[in-house]
């Protein structure tokens, strides 16, 4: 997770649905000035599935009967992410995306099925934020002319100690 990260949060019923919050703080993207930048990134709750399923393990009889664990779905391609975040997503090399571009996150950790749905909700977030920071550009930049100077200096040198290692000759 990016160390600038600072509120990744699951605000409840505004404004008639559930809306998913990943907010970045004081972010610094690769503006002219570096300036500092707020981006918050929306994921409404029609865009994210549930489905309950039988969770896995021991469990004892209560196993059997009840669903407990949750599947997330999330389709990246059908989502409302900008479109630079949703190709950083579906260019990540993890096991919980389809190669239709859909996230599958399989929750069952705790007994609640409430729990559960929090506990993926926040693993979906946490793919998300990885993904929302905006890759530095490295600049590769040239040696100075001292710092040449310096590498042949101590080249020519090892080179003498190394000559002076051969056979004595008379």
């Amino acid at each position: 997770m990016p160390q600038l990260l600072d509120h990744i949060d699951y605000v409840g019923r505004q404004k008639q649905r559930d809306v998913l919050t990943v907010e970045f703080h004081n972010f610094k993207i690769g503006l002219p000035h570096r300036a500092a930048a707020i981006l918050t990134l929306f994921i409404a709750d029609e865009e994210v599935e549930f489905s309950a399923i039988r969770a896995q393990g021991a469990g004892g009889q209560n196993v059997n009967k009840v669903s407990s664990a949750i599947h997330l779905r999330f389709d990246i391609r059908a989502s409302s992410l900008p479109d630079d975040v949703k190709q950083r997503l579906l260019a990540l090399r993890d096991h919980r995306i389809s190669k239709e571009g859909v996230v599958i996150i399989k929750a069952q950790a705790h007994r609640s099925q409430e729990k559960n749905k929090a506990d993926a909700l926040q693993r979906l977030q946490e793919m998300v934020a990885v993904v929302a920071r905006v890759p530095v550009l490295r600049r590769p930049t040239r040696p100075t002319r001292s710092s040449q100077r310096k590498r042949l200096q101590t080249k020519t040198q090892r080179g003498e100690i190394k000559s002076m290692r051969g056979k004595v000759r008379d």
